[in-house]
């Protein structure tokens, strides 16, 4: 196993700076993901990782051993792409042991190898096929054999379930996290698919911009996100946001009042600590409770089954529209008015610069 270090890692396209000045330390043997929308920056970092996108300033180490300017071959990570990358014309066993044969690796270390890997991926009756005889899903799995196979240091994915179904994304999540449990591998992983993130990592580095949002296991990151867009950004559906002002305090805690209804909200969350300017409340769909006394109207404007819960789009006073959970005994359609009331406990806040600020 190994670590990877970024130290003040740089990237630049001639004048613009696509990765700013970036810090991180890669744990040995955690699964951490790269998570952000197109353009953050994610892919581009992980190629610079792998050697594949030269460092305009910064240093990269992997295991301990600066890498910065070596090529990929000497950095002895594996990296599997999004698209297969597989020789056409090759079995699957002569593709998994191509690199190897490269490399100079005696024939029965390399039978051995794939072997292994073939039983631990399900691939063993497949070792005779060529590409175009299997399905999106064992190619993929080929392409992570390959990588397999090869040992290595660190294991890099660039986004590798992104064309495969619904059915399939969910198996070939499964194998990876089963795969990083065997191996005790160091993995880095880039996804702007919140679910992969969610359900795969150790940590997620959550991305805008080339720069991070925000770092931390995955629930952490969900119940207490650090900025405006981390909370946007994780969880589906995505955070309500309400503008909101100061309405005095209570016991030494905030209260805010929200534009709908004239309605005082009291948080958990201590006055004085919030700067001064514009404030917005965060709130997610099942921190909204339905309350027949509940001090907030709405109307309900479209309901979503999606048959383990039930999503419902509500229209405020303000016309505003928030997204909140169904209880499964409550019977709710398109246009029935409603009462609500807002969790103290689970609000969020964020100033004017975007930080969150959280109660408890």
């Amino acid at each position: 196993m190994t670590g990877i270090q970024l130290n003040g890692v740089t990237k630049r396209y001639g004048e613009t700076e696509v990765i700013t000045g970036l810090d991180l330390n890669i744990h040995e043997g955690e699964f951490l993901v790269f998570l952000g929308p197109s353009g953050c920056g994610k892919s581009t970092l992980l190629r610079m990782i792998a050697g594949l996108e030269a460092v305009s300033e910064g240093q990269i180490s992997i295991g301990g051993r600066e890498v910065t300017h070596l090529p990929p071959a000497r950095r002895d990570v594996a990296m599997v792409f999004q698209h297969y990358a597989l020789y056409p014309h090759m079995t699957v066993y002569d593709n998994m042991a191509f690199g190897l044969r490269n490399s100079g690796v005696v024939a029965s270390e390399i039978n051995r190898r794939i072997t292994e890997a073939a039983r631990m991926l399900e691939l063993d009756a497949l070792l005779t096929r060529r590409p175009a005889q299997l399905s999106g899903g064992q190619r993929q799995r080929v392409a992570i054999g390959r990588a397999v196979v090869k040992e290595p240091e660190a294991f890099l994915f660039d986004e590798p379930l992104s064309n495969l179904d619904a059915a399939l994304r969910t198996r070939t999540r499964v194998e990876l996290a089963r795969i990083h449990r065997r191996l005790s591998s160091t993995m880095v992983f880039v996804t702007h698919d919140q679910i992969e993130a969610m359900t795969l990592a150790t940590r997620i580095v959550v991305m805008n911009r080339g720069r991070i949002e925000q770092i931390g296991a995955p629930l952490d990151i969900y119940r207490r996100p650090a900025t405006r867009f981390v909370a946007g950004f994780i969880g589906a559906p995505a955070m309500n946001f309400i503008d909101v002002e100061p309405a005095g305090e209570n016991g030494g805690r905030l209260r805010v009042r929200l534009p709908v209804d004239n309605v005082v909200i009291p948080t958990t969350i201590a006055a004085g600590r919030l700067p001064p300017g514009q404030l917005t409340l965060g709130i997610r769909a099942e921190h909204v409770v339905i309350d027949a006394a509940g001090a907030l109207n709405g109307r309900a404007e479209f309901i979503e089954r999606l048959g383990d819960r039930s999503l419902a789009h509500v229209s405020l006073a303000s016309n505003q529209l928030i997204v909140i959970e169904i209880p499964r005994e409550y019977e709710l359609q398109p246009g029935d008015p409603l009462r609500m009331n807002l969790d103290a406990a689970h609000l969020h806040l964020f100033d004017a610069n975007g930080s969150a600020h959280h109660g408890g």
